[in-house]
């Protein structure tokens, strides 16, 4: 069971300063307030509230399905403004939390009927020991969060380009550049990944805890179901945000290369703080709803069905109004999507309606079934029709719709 957050709800904006003590200003996605005050959506929503409530059981797990609004160029799959679920879990460290929420992210696209996806995890801890290792020896440890940045945008810019960036806006030398992509460059099993990692980040303590890490949660959620050729270990995952701090990952369509994400999320220890004034460990996924449909349609993993309505009941006058309207109410009990004719029409019509929207059978209800307390239900595509007893009728129905 999820247990749900009480009223109010998290705000849909937030004022831009609480996302930018999480990331750069140059990085936000701030969105402009017609007074040209910078508004940002909300930071992962269960941060505020976790916040505002003490009194929350520990661990808490909320959801929530919300929109969400962007700065960014729209274009395929990308949209200024969306829906987008977000599944979080506060209070604890453990990283079952971290495997659950791959878990979920498994669960949802399979349930949804995506067979080929990829779930790219990596721990920042990692990337963060391999800076520890080439770059802090030379820099001051502030350049940190702006080489990570910076890493985000392989896959959109790709390497050349990154590694202009990590140069001139960056400050590093060509070696440790080098040195960056041996690490975010590797390819191999899951076991080579990680035994790679861990000659990479070399003495790092806070790499090699990220490599201990992402081996546990990978362990976890093979446990929970995710196949194994789901879940890749890919290096090069940082995820853009500062507010991260473990585990991140992001997920792939298989048959849409090049467009992008569209589930991610991670662990983010710190970012309650913003609010709360303390840290709290939590871990987040989030699926931007829109986006996955898009991407969905894109490969016709989406049924175009002209209605959602399976039933149509079709009173035969007034007189029968109230026997009519308590079978749909009983259809409607059943599961059965029902509606019922709304103007008083001769049965042609009201066939035709049902005919003309894609409905699948039409309970017909006239002088004659009231009186024996039945009805007679026509499947449109078949044009077959039998007499059902208004007792039997949701059961009935719902073997002929099969």
């Amino acid at each position: 069971m999820v247990e749900t957050a009480p009223e109010p709800p998290a705000p849909a904006v937030e004022p831009a300063e609480a996302l930018l003590q999480q990331t750069a200003p140059a990085e936000a996605p701030v969105m402009m307030t017609p007074a040209a005050q910078p508004m940002e959506p909300a930071l992962p929503p269960l941060a505020r509230v976790a916040a505002q409530y003490g009194n929350l059981p520990m661990p808490f797990k909320r959801y929530q399905i919300a929109p969400v609004w962007r700065a960014e160029k729209p274009g395929k799959g990308r949209f200024r403004e969306f829906f987008q679920c977000d599944v979080d879990i506060v209070g604890t460290a453990s990283l079952l939390a971290d495997a659950e929420c791959v878990a979920v992210d498994n669960d949802v696209l399979s349930t949804l009927g995506v067979r080929n996806f990829e779930i790219h995890i990596n721990s920042r801890k990692i990337l963060a020991g391999l800076l520890e290792t080439v770059v802090f020896e030379r820099h001051d440890e502030s350049i940190g969060p702006h080489v990570l940045r910076t890493i985000d945008k392989l896959p959109a810019m790709g390497e050349a380009t990154v590694r202009e960036l990590l140069a001139s806006e960056n400050e590093l030398g060509q070696d440790v550049i080098d040195r960056i992509f041996d690490l975010i460059g590797l390819q191999g099993t899951t076991d080579e990944l990680l035994a790679a990692a861990e000659r990479c980040v070399g003495s790092s303590n806070v790499g090699a805890v990220g490599v201990a890490e992402l081996r546990e949660v990978i362990g976890h959620a093979g446990a929970l179901g995710v196949p194994a050729d789901r879940l890749r270990v890919d290096l090069s995952i940082a995820r853009g945000l500062d507010y991260y701090t473990g585990i991140v990952f992001e997920t792939f369509l298989g048959d849409l290369p090049g467009f992008g994400s569209v589930m991610s999320g991670g662990r983010y220890d710190r970012l309650i703080s913003t609010f709360l004034g303390r840290d709290m460990p939590a871990v987040g996924i989030s699926v931007g709803i829109d986006r996955l449909f898009s991407g969905m349609s894109e490969l016709g993993l989406i049924e175009t069905v002209k209605t959602p309505t399976r039933v149509l009941v079709a009173p035969m006058g007034a007189d029968v109004l109230a026997p009519a309207l308590r079978a749909a109410s009983q259809l409607r009990a059943a599961g059965i999507p029902t509606e019922v004719y709304l103007e008083e029409a001769k049965l042609g019509k009201q066939l035709r309606y049902a005919d003309q929207r894609g409905i699948e059978a039409a309970v017909i209800i006239g002088t004659e079934e009231a009186a024996a307390a039945e009805a007679t239900v026509k499947l449109m595509q078949r044009g077959e029709q039998l007499r059902v007893p208004l007792a039997e009728l949701p059961c009935k129905v719902l073997s002929l719709l099969g």
